[in-house]
């Protein structure tokens, strides 16, 4: 029978491969070399580091990462080896996207900006990016995007380079991913000469990758006082973290922009539907045959009690508050990878019903825009 090793943190995975085959479930991070000598494939998360010194001499054969990223995965070392390996790209980014309108609508009332006279800067326009561009658009924001090897691909047109970004950009949001060398590095890609072309009284976002930022860099930036605001929810020696930087920026969030539910999920789906494929175990269309609702699915808001901005940011914290996660990461700043382990329920827009008393057309539109069903024009 097929053996299997799977991170234990990985949702919904329990019971989906069990019958055809033994599935060995571990912390991800305490993965070992012994445990994988007679394994024929591994399930894993960011926090297994997928190399030579683990995989050399054991039957592992296929790796499959429910996660975006893959840096974690010596894709040289893999494929001297024989061993084949996924990722699952794009599989959280709506719930990416989720956590930057949070932040986005959290500064918006908090720093009372006005969410049409911004610009945000989008570096990188993937997946993620992409979702992030749209949301952007809905709550009527201008929106640049900058991403050299599309760029390449298909044209100049929709694209602007980094310099313009920079220099004209309110908020910039990082979606790239760890090129530690090359055309396209993006490794320390945020450094002095990035600080310096941008915008005065800029926010920064950070969801990508922790060693995007130089750390000496933004502290400098923040120190000078070119940022008005940094957010961060990766951090250069994760799960470790650098008191002077966590007290220094605005927000701070323990690496969990893509922890929803539903993009879990998802992150799972794609790799039992991989283990599936290449070892034909007919789980090919496999799915959660269910994802937990959130408590309170209906939300309920008077279009006439506040502006746009304000009523956006009373609903949206209701299905994800971005300052819940930052205020946990403050009260104990050792507690990165338990945060990360034992999150809570997160559902996107999507779970979410909007009863709109005295709608107007402008709200609802955004709502619908940013994945909400609304009933608009409610009367109890």
């Amino acid at each position: 029978m097929l053996r299997i090793v799977a991170d234990d943190k990985i949702p919904f995975l329990k019971g989906a491969l069990e019958s055809v085959a033994t599935v060995t479930y571990l912390p991800g991070g305490d993965i070992s070399k012994s445990d994988l000598l007679n394994a024929d494939a591994l399930i894993t998360r960011t926090r297994t580091r997928c190399n030579r010194t683990l995989l050399e001499g054991t039957a592992v054969r296929f790796i499959a990462s429910a996660t975006i990223g893959y840096d974690h995965i010596d894709t040289e070392y893999c494929k001297s080896a024989g061993i084949k390996w996924t990722n699952a790209p794009g599989c959280n980014s709506s719930s990416v996207q989720q956590y930057l309108v949070s932040t986005i609508l959290f500064l918006a009332n908090h720093r009372n900006l006005q969410l049409k006279s911004l610009t945000i800067g989008i570096v990188g326009v993937g997946n993620v990016g992409s979702k992030v561009a749209l949301a952007a658009e809905s709550l009527g924001l201008k929106v640049m995007l900058n991403d050299p090897p599309r760029q390449r691909r298909e044209g100049g047109t929709g694209f602007v380079s980094l310099k313009e970004l920079l220099q004209k950009s309110d908020l910039i949001t990082l979606h790239v991913p760890l090129n530690k060398e090359g055309e396209d590095q993006t490794l320390q890609m945020v450094n002095n000469h990035f600080v310096g072309q941008m915008k005065q009284g800029a926010v920064l976002i950070n969801t990508s990758r922790g060693t995007v930022v130089d750390e000496d860099a933004l502290l400098e930036g923040i120190a000078s006082g070119k940022f008005s605001d940094v957010v961060l929810d990766v951090f250069p020696e994760e799960p470790g973290l650098n008191p002077e930087l966590l007290n220094a920026i605005t927000l701070a969030t323990p690496h969990i922009a893509g922890y929803s539910m539903d993009g879990k999920a998802n992150g799972t789906s794609m790799s039992v539907r991989a283990i599936s494929r290449f070892f034909n175990l007919d789980l090919d269309s496999w799915e959660p045959a269910s994802i937990p609702a959130p408590p309170e699915s209906e939300l309920l808001a008077d279009a006439a009690q506040g502006t746009i901005k304000e009523i956006l940011w009373e609903l949206y914290r209701q299905t994800y508050d971005v300052t819940s996660d930052d205020h946990h990461l403050r009260e104990d700043q050792g507690s990165f990878e338990h945060l990360r382990g034992a999150y809570p329920l997160r559902r996107e827009p999507g779970a979410y019903r909007v009863r709109l008393f005295q709608g107007y057309e402008e709200l609802t539109s955004i709502l619908e825009n940013l994945g909400f069903s609304v009933l608009s024009d409610y009367c109890a």
